[in-house]
């Protein structure tokens, strides 16, 4: 009778650890959201913008390296989502409040109330997009965003302050106008509109194209000529 072959050891599974890497990204984000705000209430809105797109830049990158570095984390989402509400949905509102909406005063006290209700009705919807992308996390199709993703409407406010903000606009002047786009960005992110997420389904989903590498690298110069 042969003797029975030594039993293997069990593979060595990977536990929902706190992974480095993918979080420094994130904490950078937050960390940009944070300085936003701060920005904001100091009246420095070029810095203020620019920080919301550094951590779009941010955003984008923590997830790609969590996944390239097989180090994805229950914990990492979860982190994530609540960078994301501070950096794409407390520091554009707060930042489009204090350039423009809070100039609403200037036309009295109902539409005082108008225009910080605007700011948390961006905030409120980009928690709203938020919690509704977690929820459908496999459920949906990778390649479609339902309602516009919250780093694109933060990048949209923050467009629009920096944009009058550098030609030397007061926000009061253009405090209706910014009542607008704050609504508008809002309700988008909670609508049912598909928008594309140029991510796909299959295992080449984390490779950049070529020609998507070309097009970010003149958008990089153009901003550095002319930001």
């Amino acid at each position: 009778m042969e003797p029975a072959p030594p039993s293997q050891p069990p593979p060595r599974h990977r536990g929902r650890g706190i992974y480095l890497l993918p979080n420094l990204f994130t904490t950078g984000g937050l960390f940009a959201g944070f300085y936003a705000i701060i920005a904001a209430t100091q009246g420095i809105y070029d810095n203020a913008c620019i920080a919301i797109f550094v951590a779009a830049v941010l955003d984008g990158l923590d997830g790609r390296v969590a996944r390239l570095t097989n180090t994805q984390s229950e914990f990492g989402v979860q982190y994530d989502s609540l960078a994301d509400l501070i950096s794409f949905g407390l520091a554009p509102a707060l930042v489009m409040y204090h350039w423009a909406l809070a100039s609403m005063a200037l036309d009295g006290t109902t539409l005082r109330k108008v225009g910080w209700a605007a700011a948390f009705l961006y905030a409120a919807c980009a928690a709203l997009r938020l919690a509704r992308f977690n929820s459908q996390v496999g459920q949906v199709d990778k390649r479609w965003f339902i309602g516009l993703a919250s780093p694109a409407a933060a990048g949209l406010m923050a467009s629009f302050v920096w944009t009058f903000f550098d030609r030397g606009y007061v926000g009061g002047e253009l405090r209706y106008a910014a009542l607008a786009v704050t609504v508008a960005a809002a309700l988008m992110m909670v609508s049912p509109i598909r928008y594309f997420s140029f991510k796909g389904g299959g295992p080449r989903s984390d490779r950049m194209p070529f020609l998507m590498g070309v097009v970010m690298l003149v958008v990089a110069v153009a901003l550095a000529i002319d930001p």
